[in-house]
């Protein structure tokens, strides 16, 4: 995954040691644990998800986690869920009455 920033600028963002990042990086150390990979997908403001499991296996999985972000990003933007649940039945609602329209 590419995301322009410098292993120092990472190690630095997600509090965790650069050497340690570079071991992760180049396949050394394999297996970090859970919390350092929750870190730095923080740091680098991805799900951990997209870590774990970079490429989408087809393209439901890639559209499954399309959507995946954008509630992820929702959440942190502070979207609760009633709001969006009345942003999906408004939508609902305007396409019906586009389509009363058309009649």
């Amino acid at each position: 995954m590419e995301r322009g920033l410098s292993l120092s600028a990472l190690a630095e963002a997600a509090d965790v040691a650069k050497s340690y990042l570079s071991t992760i990086e180049r396949d050394i150390h394999s297996n970090p644990s859970v919390h350092v990979m929750d870190k730095i997908a923080a740091a680098l403001d991805v799900p951990l998800e997209q870590l774990l499991h970079p490429e989408p296996r087809d393209a439901e999985l890639q559209w499954k986690q399309e959507w995946i972000e954008l509630l992820h990003d929702a959440l942190r933007s502070g979207v609760a869920p009633d709001e969006l649940r009345s942003m999906i039945e408004f939508k609902k609602w305007q396409s019906c009455q586009s389509e009363k329209e058309e009649e």
